[in-house]
Formats: C-alpha cells, structure tokens, sequence
C-alpha cells in the first residue's frame, strides 16, 4: 500500500524532530553533569577565592584551589593568538573572495579547508619539535614551551576557521551593491574597503568569535606547548597553563568526588561560561549587523 503524502510529511518532520531533541537533550545533560560535579567544590572553596586565588596546589596540605592565574593565562593565550589570527583570516578571505582569479580560488580554497581538519596534536607536535627549539635559540630562552609558542599554534589552528566563515560571507554580499559602487566611480579597493567589508560584517565577526572560541577551548596545543606553569604570565615568553590544559593534565589523577576532582570540573564551568559569552556575542553581533538585501546598508 502506497503512502500517503501527509503520512510521509509527518514521518519526516517527527524523525527531525527527535533527532533535534536527541541532540538538545544530550548537550542538556553534559551540562548539568557538569554543575552537578563542579558545584559542591564550593560547599569548602569561596566562589572569590576559587576565581581570583594566585595558588594552585590542589594535592598539597591544606589545598590552594585559586585559578586566577589559570583564567589570565586562557585569556592572554586567546587575545595573542587572535592578534595574529584575525588579520590574517580576514585579509585571506578579501583576497580568495575579491582578488584571486577563479582558478586561483579554487585551488586554494580547498587548501584553506584542509588545514582546518590538521588534528591538533600534529599541530602540537610542530610546536614541540620545531617553533619551541627555535624560539628557544633565537630568544635565548630558558624553554621554548611558552605562551608566544602557544599562541602561534592557536592562531594556525584559528587562521582556517576565521578565513573560511569570511570568504563565504564576503562572497555572498549581493552583486549589486559592488556594482553600483563601481558605476559610481569607485576603486577596486574603496569598493572593498567602504561596501563589501561593511555588507559583510555581520558574517565576518561571527567568523572572528569562532575562531576565538575555538582558541580559548583548545586543549592538545596548550597542553603541549604552552609550558604547564600555573603561574601569571609576565611576558610573552612566559610558560603558562590554561585552563583546558589544567583539565585534561589532572583529571585522570584527581580521586573520585575528592575536591580536586570538584575544583576540575568547577574549572569546566568557568570555561563553559566564557565560551557562552562569546557565543552569545557572536549572535548579537550577527543579529545587529544582519544584512537583509542591498537596502540595509
């Protein structure tokens, strides 16, 4: 017997449906996993004292659970490694969309592509075995294991992500607006510079925001190179551990429902919420900046 077409309509939207849910509650339940094991660190640990404490001893006697210097030590990592980032994303993006020749696109585009699958502990194993010496040389240094080392990794694994979210936002910039800018006597680059990149702005900084997020969250690249010190960083050249890094180091050490077991988790949290924050102005930045036609310029 043949089905019917609002049969088949109905089968379709339920298997979305759950298959939405399936996700959302999923993602739902590894959040609250992760209060339910962060939060009881605080029943022995002040929120104060656990964000802005300098020490991180989590196995001497007593404890020192502060993450202050974990917290600047993400956020230094991902501010460096955005300086670096962003330019070159955004400019490569200008480029691949406005400059190049099709041919010359096509060819580096997929390239563009690829290096965002490179997984991040050949991208790692770069910085141990090939920037660290050569930092180390070059700077005199006593390590080359360092926030700038970590920070110029991030910023490759970033380049990809930010390059390709803009390309195709400065690509989808409707042809009119670039062509009525040039019947008006524009340049190339005024055309770029005061049309394309303003059109496109919206799905450019959510390129940016990406590629931050990403950075921040990063765990292998930080956790290779940075240097593992959970100390405040007083230059470039510093050795540090972010936050990621703290995690993914101690976990499989921490006893199970201990407070160092809590205090990892409690970092999660932390972590979780920088990355909300972003998100949350990526969208409002998106929504704000949302290109509908060529009459919202």
């Amino acid at each position: 017997m043949a089905i019917s077409r609002k049969l088949k309509d109905d089968l379709i939207r339920y298997f979305f449906m759950i298959t939405a849910m399936v996700s959302i509650v999923s993602l739902a339940l590894i959040m609250i996993y992760l209060f339910l094991e962060g939060l009881p660190l605080f029943k022995h640990v002040g929120v104060m004292e656990f964000l802005f404490g300098n020490l991180w001893y989590p196995t001497a006697e007593p404890a020192e659970f502060g993450i202050f210097p974990l917290i600047m030590a993400s956020i230094a990592v991902t501010a460096l490694s955005s300086s670096i980032a962003i330019p070159l994303g955004v400019m490569t993006a200008v480029y691949l969309a406005e400059i190049a020749g099709a041919k010359t696109r096509g060819i580096l585009k997929p390239l563009v592509e690829l290096l965002a699958a490179l997984p991040s502990v050949v991208i790692g194993f770069f910085g141990m075995v090939v920037v660290a010496p050569f930092l180390q040389d070059t700077f005199d240094l006593a390590t080359g294991l360092n926030l700038f080392n970590a920070s110029l990794m991030l910023a490759f694994m970033s380049v990809p992500t930010i390059c390709s979210v803009s390309e195709d936002a400065i690509y989808a910039v409707p042809r009119e607006l670039k062509e009525a800018s040039l019947a008006l006597g524009a340049t190339h680059w005024e055309t770029i510079r005061r049309v394309i990149l303003p059109a496109s702005l919206s799905g450019v900084s959510t390129a940016v925001i990406l590629g931050m997020s990403r950075a921040i969250g990063e765990t292998m690249v930080v956790l290779m190179v940075a240097g593992g010190a959970a100390i405040l960083p007083k230059s470039i050249f510093s050795a540090i551990r972010p936050m990621p890094s703290s995690i993914a180091a101690e976990m499989a050490e921490a006893p199970f429902r201990s407070d160092h077991y809590h205090a990892l988790f409690a970092i999660g949290i932390v972590l979780f919420l920088f990355t909300l924050v972003f998100n949350i102005i990526a969208q409002h930045i998106s929504e704000k900046h949302k290109q509908v036609g060529a009459a919202t310029l």
